[in-house]
C-alpha cells in the first residue's frame, strides 16, 4: 500500500545522524522517518513506500550498496541518494551502475541533499 503523502526514509545505523538528517527534512516540510537497519526499512516497505531513501553505505549487516540492489528488483520507483563518511572509488562504482540520485559525502551539504530529494518528490508537493 502506498502512502497518501510522500515521504522520505533515512536508514543509518549512526542514530546521531538519523536524528540530523530527519531534523533537517522536516524542517524543510518533508515528512521523513529513520530506519537503524537496511533490514528494518526493506520490512517496512512492505506497507508504504517512500517516494525517495537516503541510505548510508557502510553499515553491519546490510550495506546500504546492498540494500540499493535489493531495492533495483523490488521497488525500482524508490529514488536512492547514498551518503558515506568514508568513500571508496569501488563503492562509488558499483553505487553509481544502478543510477542513484546522488553519492553525497558525510558531513551531507544539506542544499545538495535537498535537490536530490527534489528530482522525485512528487510535482507541486515540494514545499
Amino acid at each position: 500500500m502506498e502512502t497518501k503523502s510522500p515521504w522520505i526514509a533515512v536508514v543509518d545505523d549512526d542514530a546521531a545522524i538519523c536524528r540530523a538528517l530527519v531534523r533537517l527534512l522536516r524542517s524543510a516540510g518533508l515528512s521523513a522517518r529513520a530506519f537503524p537497519t537496511g533490514a528494518v526499512f526493506l520490512q517496512a516497505i512492505t506497507e508504504q513506500h517512500p517516494c525517495c531513501v537516503i541510505l548510508d553505505v557502510h553499515m553491519p549487516e546490510m550495506t546500504g550498496l546492498d540494500v540499493q540492489a535489493r531495492l533495483a528488483t523490488l521497488a525500482p520507483e524508490i529514488g536512492v541518494i547514498l551518503i558515506s563518511g568514508h568513500p571508496k572509488p569501488q563503492e562509488q562504482f558499483r553505487a553509481l551502475h544502478q543510477l542513484p540520485l546522488a553519492y553525497l559525502q558525510k558531513p551531507v551539504n544539506d542544499q545538495l541533499l535537498l535537490d536530490a530529494i527534489a528530482q522525485v518528490y512528487p510535482q507541486g508537493s515540494l514545499p
